[in-house]
């Protein structure tokens, strides 16, 4: 392709994707496709040829696009969010046509040294103690996985690296803690028995007392507490756990404490949510991702350390074709983490903190936790909704409840939350609380208005009527 049809089709992929972000609405949130539908759509063989751009753009419109679903979508309620912003997607553009390999600081001093500095406005943007460095991870479970080996290396004296692991470590998460927590300790090398998952309270917040009482019983069996995840926005409910809690049993313990902030940190740049982080100089590690609501492109995931040499002496590698003249002064983030190639992930968090600034971006998560209680309140009016647990940020989790027992209100919510998917018009997912089915209303995508509230409302209270 030469330089003037690779700036004919710029140009019109974005004034597509202007239209796209702006029609996004007339989609069917979720994808009405059934699986295998666009592999027979496609040749099971590569093109011998060459193909034209038109033909390519053409197919992606006719057959690519029916199959996304549309997570920007204003009515988009399930899971997490994960937004982009225009910002953001000018900066990805930039990315991918300069499309540098940041894996050192000679590699691109600027990626490196402006990742450097973002990590820091964030650091000071959501409230974690001065002093605690970071780098960009591609998600949540990246950095969560990299605490573990660093817990792992801190409570072996960083043997295990060198001979293998040896002796018996633990790990400690609450029952309500991310999948993610059990993958990290299977490839990490501790096994998941390893794990022990601690019960938690009606709020589904971490009991402190169960994890002291844990962590002495294990001690008393002759194995070796190594890390304690508590989590800031539990996947389920958001739950928060007291980190100031826990953090002086592992203090007093002598344990590597890790949070898990992924959906939630985004939260903390509210001066009102300050106080979820009383305990942070406890903590050895946290992480939040902006590419969840703080409306940067996935992926992007801010990683913090209290003390950057126990990372760098965990993952630093030294092979003769990555060393450098500077190495002694910069800051190569290859050594922060699991990946050797990184990406310039940096470029799209400063585009978006400097157009929308800090209080642009304050107004919009105060938006949308205003929201998630409005729809609380339509739920705490219904005679026929409750909640199911404290709506902490902006996910609301409830259940239809007629008077039937759990068990059936268990498969009349299931099918309820299926017959709202199928309309096409919002999509919501749903969890497990105290074996109780429960349905989840996750709002936070960047272009949600009260109306798409009230729609979703609408929608569940009309599928309803057919079970009161």
């Amino acid at each position: 392709m030469d330089k003037e049809r690779f700036r004919q089709f710029g140009y019109r992929f974005i004034d597509w994707v202007v239209d796209y972000l702006s029609e996004v609405e007339k989609f069917p949130v979720r994808s009405p496709l059934k699986p295998n539908q666009v592999k027979e759509l496609l040749p099971g063989a590569p093109p011998v040829k060459g193909e034209n751009m038109e033909d390519i753009f053409d197919d992606f419109k006719k057959i690519i696009l029916p199959g996304i679903t549309h997570w920007q979508h204003p009515c988009w309620f399930a899971y997490f969010p994960a937004n982009n912003s225009p910002p953001s997607v000018l900066a990805e553009l930039l990315t991918a046509g300069i499309g540098a390999q940041c894996m050192i600081w000679q590699t691109s001093p600027s990626a490196t040294e402006l990742e450097e500095v973002v990590i820091e406005w964030l650091r000071q943007m959501i409230g974690l103690p001065e002093g605690m460095q970071g780098c960009i991870q591609d998600t949540a479970s990246t950095a969560t996985l990299c605490s573990i080996i660093c817990a792992r290396e801190r409570a072996t004296g960083f043997e295990s690296n060198q001979k293998g692991l040896k002796v018996p470590l633990v790990v400690y998460a609450s029952t309500e803690t991310h999948s993610s927590i059990e993958k990290g300790v299977k490839i990490a090398g501790l096994g998941k028995e390893s794990l022990r998952l601690i019960p938690t309270d009606d709020k589904y917040a971490m009991l402190s007392d169960e994890l002291d009482r844990a962590i002495q019983e294990d001690k008393r069996e002759g194995k070796i507490p190594a890390c304690v995840i508590a989590t800031i926005g539990t996947t389920s409910s958001t739950a928060v756990d007291p980190i100031k809690e826990i953090g002086e049993i592992c203090s007093r313990h002598g344990i590597w404490l890790h949070v898990d902030a992924a959906y939630a940190g985004t939260a903390l740049i509210l001066p009102e949510m300050k106080h979820i982080l009383d305990g942070a100089g406890y903590i050895d590690s946290f992480v939040f991702n902006p590419h969840k609501w703080m409306f940067t492109n996935f992926d992007c995931s801010a990683y913090f350390v209290k003390d950057p040499k126990t990372l760098t002496r965990t993952f630093e590698i030294h092979p003769e074709y990555l060393k450098t003249g500077v190495d002694a002064k910069v800051k190569n983030f290859r050594d922060w983490g699991i990946q050797l190639g990184r990406r310039f992930r940096a470029l799209k968090l400063w585009f978006v903190i400097r157009t929308y600034g800090v209080e642009g971006l304050q107004n919009m998560i105060r938006e949308h936790l205003g929201l998630a209680q409005i729809f609380k309140g339509y739920v705490e009016e219904s005679p026929y909704f409750e909640l199911m647990a404290p709506v902490n940020f902006s996910v609301v989790c409830f259940r239809l409840n007629n008077g039937s027992s759990d068990e059936y209100l268990n498969i009349i919510n299931e099918k309820l939350l299926n017959e709202v998917n199928d309309t096409g018009e919002v999509f919501l997912t749903h969890t497990s609380l105290g074996g109780r089915y429960t349905i989840r209303m996750a709002i936070g995508q960047r272009t949600t208005q009260e109306r798409h509230v009230r729609k979703a409302w609408d929608i569940i209270q009309n599928k309803a009527r057919r079970y009161l």
